[in-house]
């Protein structure tokens, strides 16, 4: 007899399924229940195993499909990165050459797209001179000579440019530096602007000035600039205005470059700014007057003071206004010459539309203030301008003092150079006027020989005077005849163990103790010399220029 379990699956209808497809059990018969629900569950068993595996290979495929496109895509970026490299190094390749084809405007709207992320552009020095994005090194000067110093009072900034007749730049500099005492040379900075796209002629002017002014380069004193090469723009295109022509167009607007490169530099180093030129003098105590001057204003309110009546000479910029004023000269570098601008920046500034011409006047007086007298003069007569003969003078300056005098030794005076007018030895000796002759040669001398010998305790000799600065002595020596020859060889021509020679003799007797650098000699005389008979100028080698001995000062010992 069937258990009553077998009898009720008889009635239950099994599904046992497969992969391939479902079967099903019609009704079991009581008979051999037990032995075909085994089957049955075994089949079942099977077919679980089959489909959890297909299950898991399915999903073992979808995650390695999506691998697949996950991988496929990475690469894909990879290959784009490489092409992206490849294409920009070629661009960097032939960047030269494709900014080059660019208009400005075009490379001046990709730097504009290229430079910030800012909806708004702010203008810059590239709006205004976009040619200086084709080099990196077009701001930067070519030739820089000095100490880099700042912090100081006053800069002063000395522009320069080859000239076809006379270079007038090495006596502007020694006018400046000679009126300066110890601690006003410790409180400016002279910075020489050589104005040459040349880079050969700057690096000689630049190393003539250091082998001119050694000390004061190393002290921080003097700074020697030159721009780059590529800061100057094309030239050729400039239109013609206000009946200029052409090249007197290019000169006044390289110019204007030229004081915008300066005060760009010099800025940051000092407290006022005062632009002067390469052919001037300048007053004693020129440096203490103008900081005073600056320091005694009333108010800050002013933009210029004004020390010379001439030109771009003298004038003194508060170094916190100077990026206002390139600025403005960079608009309008092209248009007009500097004055004219300086002028246009105050009536900007101060002046009502409204109102008259008078009331203008009045107003850019108060931004514009004159010091009298005037503390610089101009002395060169041909301009950097070709072919410009330019006899400027300054009124308020005054007359100079074209000598200064002193009592020196009594002596008998004779030279071998050719005297020119009334301008005599004898006379510059005693402080009545100066000495004035015609070109030395190798060979010529100024000789002193004392009516009875003297102890001299020091010498002041000074060549040019404020309106002949050129016409100095060159290699020209200092020499003294000590009264006691067999004395001074004794003590003083000699030092240490090896004897070894402290002075150098001349065949005459006479013993070496100075040499003239930028036309001044000074020094004191070694008291081991006992009295001397004579002193001597010696002229080494021939001398380009005529010469004018305006101090002689011999002071004897006490």
């Amino acid at each position: 007899m069937s258990s009553p379990y077998c009898r009720l699956s008889s009635l239950i209808s099994f599904n046992c399924s497969e992969s391939a497809g479902k079967y099903t059990t019609a009704f079991l018969s009581g008979v051999g229940c037990t032995s075909c629900w085994t089957r049955c569950v075994r089949v079942s068993d099977v077919v679980d195993i089959y489909q959890r595996e297909f299950l898991a290979l399915r999903e073992r495929l979808h995650s390695a499909e999506q691998e697949n496109l996950r991988r496929s895509k990475e690469l894909n970026l990879v290959l784009e990165e490489i092409k992206r490299a490849i294409a920009e190094k070629q661009a960097l390749r032939d960047i030269n050459r494709t900014w080059s084809s660019l208009s400005e405007e075009t490379r001046l709207k990709l730097w504009n797209v290229t430079s910030s992320k800012n909806v708004l552009q702010l203008p810059s020095i590239f709006h205004h001179l976009p040619h200086l994005l084709n080099r990196e090194d077009s701001l930067q000067p070519a030739v820089h000579l000095g100490q880099g110093r700042t912090g100081v009072s006053i800069v002063m900034g000395v522009p320069s440019v080859k000239r076809e007749v006379h270079s007038y730049l090495t006596d502007t500099l020694s006018s400046l530096m000679s009126e300066l005492s110890a601690a006003e040379k410790d409180d400016c900075v002279i910075v020489v602007l050589i104005a040459e796209a040349d880079q050969q002629y700057a690096s000689s002017v630049a190393d003539n000035l250091k082998s001119l002014f050694p000390a004061e380069i190393q002290s921080g004193l003097l700074e020697v600039i030159s721009p780059s090469v590529h800061f100057y723009p094309d030239f050729s295109r400039l239109r013609e205005s206000f009946g200029d022509p052409k090249e007197r167009v290019r000169w006044r607007t390289k110019q204007n470059l030229d004081y915008c490169f300066l005060m760009m530099y010099a800025q940051s180093k000092g407290t006022y700014y005062v632009q002067l030129e390469d052919d001037i003098v300048a007053r004693p105590n020129y440096f203490t007057t103008m900081k005073n001057f600056a320091l005694q204003q009333p108010s800050e309110d002013w933009m210029i003071l004004e020390f010379s009546q001439l030109g771009f000479i003298g004038k003194m910029f508060k170094s916190l206004d100077l990026s206002l004023i390139v600025e403005f000269m960079l608009m309008f570098y092209k248009d007009k010459p500097i004055d004219w601008l300086l002028d246009h920046i105050m009536w900007v500034k101060v002046c009502n539309p409204e109102k008259d011409a008078k009331h203008c006047d009045r107003q850019k007086a108060n931004l514009r203030i004159r010091f009298k007298p005037s503390l610089f003069q101009h002395v060169g007569t041909h301009s950097s301008l070709a072919g410009k003969i330019q006899k400027l003078k300054d009124k308020d300056f005054g007359k100079q003092t074209l000598h200064k005098g002193h009592a020196n030794p009594l002596a008998e005076v004779t030279t071998s150079l050719k005297t020119y007018q009334h301008f005599t030895l004898e006379k510059a000796y005693l402080g009545e006027d100066f000495f004035w002759a015609f070109t030395p040669v190798a060979g010529d001398f100024i000789r002193i020989r004392f009516f009875t010998p003297v102890r001299i305790e020091r010498f002041f000799f000074r060549s040019g005077n404020i309106e002949h600065p050129g016409d100095k002595l060159f290699n020209t020596s200092v020499e003294v005849l000590p009264f006691d020859n067999i004395q001074a060889d004794k003590e003083a021509l000699t030092e240490g163990r090896d004897k070894t020679p402290k002075y150098q003799r001349t065949e005459d007797g006479f013993i070496r103790i100075g040499m003239f650098q930028n036309g001044i000699a000074e020094g004191e005389v070694d008291p081991t010399f006992g009295p001397l008979e004579a002193m001597r100028l010696s002229v080494m080698t021939d001398s380009p220029v005529w010469v004018i001995l305006s101090e002689i000062f011999i002071k004897k010992a006490e």
